[in-house]
């Protein structure tokens, strides 16, 4: 079987074995919004009935998926450039495509760790630090604002030996929560959830150290829930997401860069 066609059928697979009714909405998310959309998931169906099931992941392995046929009904990307090439390709409406929400990172410990994270990521140069996480750059917009970060800080070439890297950004913050990793550079949007804020300390990256980390979603061309995958878009950038998507540290279209 070919790497596309196990790609495909790993998501279908995934899908029938989630547990979801058939009439689940099907959503496609960036990894950052893990904890964000469990809770906007459970406000759209209370308010409208229909349920919604979500697949997190690295923005560009999601991307893929959707290119080979994975049944998504909506993609959240958190790179915009994702969305709009799918866009040019007809995948994805064009006219649904728009921003919902801006990122930060943060660099994350947990919490017995001694490392001073208030001196940002010059503390990564720290002894003790042997194995620092990120998700990977190559096909994750975090790992990539990451990676910006520790060049332009001047740190990326004493750093780099000691990288480690997630599959998404939430399987980078796993790997510090584990142990595997002594600090990582992970979305704010994880670190303010409360699990997560509980386990751990961490400090803010300033957003001049990384191109601003631009999320953008579109209703999938192919899918047979075109009303209701649009309802969702309005909910996340509507009256009622907002908010959940402020308390998780988003910057939101119209209030920020």
């Amino acid at each position: 079987m070919s790497k596309t066609a196990w790609l495909a059928l790993t998501v279908v697979l995934a899908w029938h074995t989630s547990g979801a009714s058939p009439e689940a909405l099907l959503v496609a998310a960036a990894a950052d919004l893990r904890y964000a959309f469990e809770e906007v998931g459970r406000a759209f169906r209370a308010r409208t009935g229909v349920p919604v099931t979500f697949s997190f992941g690295s923005s560009g392995h999601l991307a893929y998926q959707l290119e080979h046929g994975a049944p998504f009904d909506l993609l959240f990307s958190a790179n915009e450039a994702f969305v709009h090439r799918l866009a040019e390709q007809g995948l994805v409406l064009r006219e649904t495509v728009q921003l919902y929400a801006v990122g930060r990172i943060v660099l994350w410990v947990r919490r017995e760790n001694p490392l001073p994270v208030e001196r940002g990521l010059a503390a990564l140069l720290d002894p003790r630090v042997r194995y620092v996480a990120i998700a990977n750059p190559e096909h994750a917009p975090y790992g990539e604002a990451a990676r910006q970060a520790l060049v332009r800080s001047g740190l990326y070439a004493r750093v780099r030996a000691k990288l480690v890297y997630g599959e998404n950004v939430s399987s980078a913050l796993q790997l510090v929560q584990s142990g595997n990793a002594d600090a990582g550079i992970v979305a704010l949007s994880l670190a303010l959830a409360p699990p997560v804020t509980r386990e751990g300390r961490f400090w803010l990256v300033p957003q001049w150290l990384h191109e601003p980390i631009r999320q953008a979603a579109g209703v999938v061309t192919r899918s047979r829930r075109q009303p209701e995958a649009r309802a969702f878009l309005d909910f996340v950038n509507g009256p009622r997401g907002r908010p959940t998507m402020r308390r998780y540290g988003f910057v939101l279209p119209g209030e920020g860069p």
